[in-house]
């Protein structure tokens, strides 16, 4: 399936992957990767494309909504995992222990939750980073340009404040599909 998700993305799409490629070599077997903008629906379909250009598997999160039938099973097959955003329990920590009980697992987020407009991002990523010491792997969903540039992995340090501005820094200038939604 992988020709088949290459001549979608490059050739009728017209999209192309810069930056950190390594990571299609699986060089990196547990990361949080964080995709921004996110600003529509269409940035499911160009992210579920790039891990089958790349050949590289990742998991993803969502409401536990969308996990239901029929359409769930499909998600679920795409390496979804549906969340409980209404419970009292700890998502940092839940999510930090499947790092920990796999060999190999990269975990797909969106910072900002929603494809909505915010003003700040959600923090999750950042702190299940930091708890299963996994790296942060960015990549740019740059609807403007047609492409997904891929940082190398960050790690993050003890300087919270720092470390968000570099990572917001890397998505400066980005435009999503719905790029008032940024």
């Amino acid at each position: 399936m992988q020709w088949l998700a290459r001549l979608i993305y490059f050739n009728l799409l017209g999209w192309k992957v810069v930056g950190n490629i390594k990571i299609s070599k699986k060089s990196v077997k547990k990361a949080i990767i964080i995709t921004v903008p996110h600003t529509s629906w269409h940035d499911f379909y160009i992210a579920i494309l790039l891990r089958s250009v790349l050949g590289i598997k990742t998991h993803f999160i969502g409401k536990k909504e969308l996990f239901v039938f029929p359409i769930g099973w499909f998600f679920k097959a795409l390496g979804g995992l549906p969340i409980n955003r209404y419970t009292k329990e700890n998502k940092v920590n839940i999510i930090a222990k499947l790092f920990e009980e796999k060999e190999e697992f990269r975990m797909a987020l969106a910072p900002e939750g929603t494809r909505k407009k915010v003003d700040k991002w959600r923090t999750g990523f950042y702190y299940i980073a930091k708890k299963a010491q996994v790296p942060i792997i960015m990549i740019t969903l740059d609807f403007e340009n047609k492409q997904n540039k891929i940082s190398v992995p960050f790690y993050p340090t003890d300087d919270v404040e720092s470390d968000f501005k570099f990572i917001r820094n890397y998505f400066k200038g980005v435009k999503g599909k719905k790029y008032k939604n940024y």
